[in-house]
């Protein structure tokens, strides 16, 4: 013992710094990492990491790839789910979305991505008597939806050629894509405009456009979409709304970013 710290603390101590590291490493990595990347990167003997990942792995924090590559697992998603839903965020962001849907005078939203589909994550909705009615934690597809198409493009063009090639690609409605390839040149035009549309391809009668909420390094977060019957809007006319949606999905970036802005 030495000034009150036994050695078995020191090293609890030093694993659970260690996992944290590489929880991380993992949740920010630009692409999946082996356990050799992990441990030159962190400076953790190659042993150590091998038995702290299989750990993670078994209660549910990790997930080792067909290739022997490190990715997210489902509790490590439930974490970051849950961070972004605690009620230090809840108010400023729903007082972004609530501005804006006052502005635009449609339903605003934010969706995150989950596997191949959309997680309706919170929104707010608008007060017309006609409304779409998509509540919150809705799973929504991701080739034929804004905030989805949005996403996908997002993605490295081999990892999302991939994907899109696997999609099941359900047709919804007269205009949902379905082709692989037609998909991909929409999702490489997406790319370069940085904004999601669905011209009634998920559902008929509506619209939605969507834009990227990024981190302050640029990394997408989120997709914020505000949606619309046609019989009210057009697409043309919610793409007129595009500066403030990017204004405040720049709110929600920094909000996300930088939790210490909404204390008093």
């Amino acid at each position: 013992m030495k000034d009150g710290i036994t050695v078995s603390t020191r090293e609890k101590g030093s694993s659970i710094s260690r996992v944290m590291e590489i929880i991380e490493a993992v949740a920010k990595a630009e692409r999946p990492l082996s356990p050799a990347d992990l441990s030159f990167q962190l400076d953790i003997p190659k042993p150590s990491m091998h038995r702290l990942l299989n750990q993670l792995e078994t209660d549910g924090y990790l997930l080792t790839s067909m290739r022997g590559l490190i990715l997210p697992g489902n509790r490590m998603h439930g974490v970051a789910l849950g961070i972004l839903h605690n009620s230090r965020f809840k108010a400023v962001r729903q007082a972004i979305l609530t501005q804006l849907t006052q502005n635009t005078g449609e339903t605003c939203g934010i969706a995150i991505p989950n596997g191949t589909e959309m997680i309706y994550y919170d929104r707010v909705q608008t007060d017309w008597p006609l409304q779409i009615n998509l509540q919150v934690g809705s799973h929504t597809p991701s080739w034929c939806t804004a905030s989805g198409k949005l996403y996908l493009s997002s993605l490295p063009k081999k990892r999302r050629l991939k994907i899109i090639n696997l999609l099941p690609m359900v047709q919804y409605t007269r205009n949902t894509i379905t082709d692989p390839q037609t998909l991909e040149i929409e999702l490489q035009r997406t790319q370069k405009t940085e904004v999601g549309t669905d011209n009634e391809e998920f559902c008929d009668g509506m619209v939605a456009c969507a834009v990227p909420v990024l981190d302050s390094s640029g990394k997408p977060l989120a997709c914020l979409f505000t949606h619309a019957p046609v019989i009210r809007k057009s697409l043309d006319e919610l793409l007129g709304y595009l500066p403030i949606l990017r204004q405040a999905a720049s709110e929600l970036g920094r909000l996300i970013d930088d939790p210490d802005d909404d204390q008093p």
